[in-house]
């Protein structure tokens, strides 16, 4: 009897250790990840492709953004959150807890790229600054036509490709011109979307006053309506610097005014073909 009552003494005490120990490491793993973290101050980490929870815990770890990967690691799965961390490039601010961390990577909050296109660029000069632009990935296979890309502040991630930025341009001139064209007077001259479009860059290139912009379209329109020719400058640069390759720096002369080209609106009547006119 003796015996059996000293093993079930045991049996309890190691029970109580066991309870006792268990809630000690619950309490120390809630405080280590919820408490304020290492950082000292904000903290740009790039976390790879790929990267399981076990390498994003040793990363952060590392990068001194949290104390204990284990931690870490046990708490994101814990919560169910260990299949959600994502992949990207991530600023962390100082003192954030493990728990802020974890929110902040399950919720896909990466830093932000801007690129802004400005108004007045070629198909192929916003080409070149996307091509330029940090942390994109990929290259363009065609130069969109021109007038295909709205000139716009875009926001974008690491790791975005070229293509998807081109698209998101793309995409961004169509809804801005269909808005457009959908708001237009009924007495419009114009037949087309496009043709707005090719009107818009025309009267944009006339003068860099957005104040007269619409007093010179209201004067193009009338000569469309007349059967005019518009004659408009930047059609004749654009028509002598052969669809944009070549800048011209000088005063247009009588010669080049009567040039031959379907750009040339003191020549041609009607809207020139399509295109983004090149600034004088």
């Amino acid at each position: 009897m003796l015996a059996f009552l000293r093993m079930l003494i045991g049996c309890l005490l190691t029970a109580i250790v066991i309870v006792v120990g268990g809630a000690a490491a619950g309490y120390w793993l809630y405080r280590d990840v919820t408490d304020p973290g290492p950082l000292a101050e904000a903290r740009v980490v790039v976390i790879p492709p790929h990267t399981g929870i076990a390498g994003i815990s040793d990363l952060l770890a590392q990068e001194g953004v949290i104390r204990h990967p284990v931690a870490f690691k046990i708490a994101a799965e814990a919560t169910g959150r260990g299949g959600a961390l994502k992949a990207g490039e991530y600023e962390f601010p100082a003192s954030a807890s493990a728990v802020q961390v974890m929110d902040l990577i399950a919720n896909g909050k990466t830093v932000k790229h801007r690129l802004t296109i400005r108004e007045g660029l070629t198909s192929a000069e916003i080409v070149e600054l996307i091509r330029d632009a940090p942390f994109l990935t990929g290259d363009i296979k065609t130069v969109p036509a021109e007038g295909d890309l709205l000139p716009e502040t875009y926001v974008y991630s690491r790791d975005d490709t070229r293509e998807s930025l081109i698209e998101r341009l793309r995409q961004g001139m169509q809804d801005a011109l269909a808005t457009a064209w959908a708001e237009r007077r009924s007495d419009l001259t114009l037949t087309s979307p496009e043709q707005a479009l090719i009107l818009a860059s025309i009267v944009e290139k006339e003068s860099g006053r957005a104040t007269e912009r619409g007093h010179i379209a209201a004067v193009f329109l009338n000569r469309l309506r007349l059967g005019m020719r518009l004659q408009a400058d930047p059609t004749v640069f654009y028509a002598l610097s052969n669809s944009g390759a070549i800048k011209i720096d000088r005063p247009l002369t009588r010669a080049d005014l009567a040039a031959d080209s379907p750009y040339n609106t003191y020549v041609a009547r009607g809207l020139p073909p399509g295109t983004d006119l090149q600034p004088r």
